[in-house]
């Protein structure tokens, strides 16, 4: 039986940050309410969200800037130094540091939540790749592949230490999960409700598969009656599900059984300011999820935002 795979819980973190740019904070709803629109720099084209706190982190997948966000507030402040490759899937440890899932670069970094400052990178493949998002567990993390059936495994040692820079391994996939074409695949990643197994998102074809870690051993998640069409970022609350359906501008809401071999479409949620969110963390009691905006063509003025919605 495979030990449980207890997702990593985020804290508070300090105020502290070496910073680079500012963005005019958002106002507040009446009555002292935390602002349910944020303002993100214009072309800064996000795509991955961390929660932390009443901090947010926002990554950028054109320059691989990092901006953090004041939740109660609406501040904002870009930490450390763009990398000029993607930023995508986020996630904070307890720790305070920020893995970060590296797009078409093929890598990952992890990164001083507070300072930006990159403590580690892993070099996890060459072209053709795009490793899109990332889960934390109590032993590991774990990082997706849109381009390749394949898992990144990054073991976290005694105390949470990091490995050397070749310290990961590489998760073939089998069983159920077929790879198709040459879009998005494997997408947003959680651990299961047990926390026994994984369950990812293929995006070209809207469907949840359950994943052995173990073996790389995939089933479908049985969800009658539904496609995840646009699956992108995942996120868990004890047993409830949340999947981002992107151009589809809403959170589809699953409640699945502990194994998370099963699950059932309870409802979807949706807002007007949606303008295709990507990814989601909860902060505060709300969820939180970054406008990709990907009809609209970018420039480098082009307004960004997040948006934050009210959990069912």
């Amino acid at each position: 039986m495979n030990r449980p795979l207890r997702t990593a819980l985020g804290v508070a973190l300090t105020t502290s940050l070496l910073t680079s740019v500012a963005v005019a904070p958002a106002q507040a709803h009446a009555g002292g309410q935390p602002p349910a629109v944020l303002a993100l720099p214009d072309g800064f084209q996000p795509e991955g969200v961390a929660t932390a706190g009443r901090y947010a982190y926002f990554g950028s997948r054109v320059t691989g800037a990092i901006h953090r966000v004041d939740l109660v507030t609406g501040a904002g402040k870009t930490i450390g130094a763009p990398t000029g490759t993607p930023s995508l899937g986020l996630k904070v440890d307890p720790r305070g540091r920020l893995f970060v899932s590296g797009g078409a670069a093929g890598d990952a970094r992890v990164l001083d939540s507070r300072t930006g400052k990159v403590l580690a990178r892993y070099q996890f493949a060459t072209a053709p790749t795009f490793v899109n998002d990332v889960v934390l567990t109590h032993d590991a993390a774990y990082f997706t592949d849109s381009n390749r059936p394949v898992l990144y495994r990054l073991p976290l040692g005694r105390g949470g230490a990091l490995p050397p820079a070749d310290g990961f391994t590489t998760i073939a996939l089998t069983g159920a999960y077929e790879q198709v074409g040459t879009g998005v695949n494997l997408n947003g990643i959680v651990a299961t409700p047990d926390g026994r197994a994984l369950i990812v998102v293929q995006s070209a074809t809207g469907t949840l598969f359950r994943v052995d870690p173990a073996t790389g051993v995939t089933t479908v998640v049985d969800v009658p009656g539904y496609t995840f069409t646009n699956g992108d970022g995942l996120l868990l609350l004890g047993r409830t599900l949340h999947v981002v359906q992107n151009r589809l501008n809403q959170i589809a809401v699953v409640t699945l059984n502990r194994a998370g071999t099963a699950g059932t479409v309870t409802g979807t949620i949706t807002d007007p300011n949606f303008d295709v969110p990507t990814t989601v963390a909860k902060a505060l009691g709300r969820l939180y999820l970054p406008n990709a905006r990907f009809t609209t063509p970018p420039t480098p003025t082009t307004p960004y935002t997040a948006v934050a919605v009210r959990t069912r």
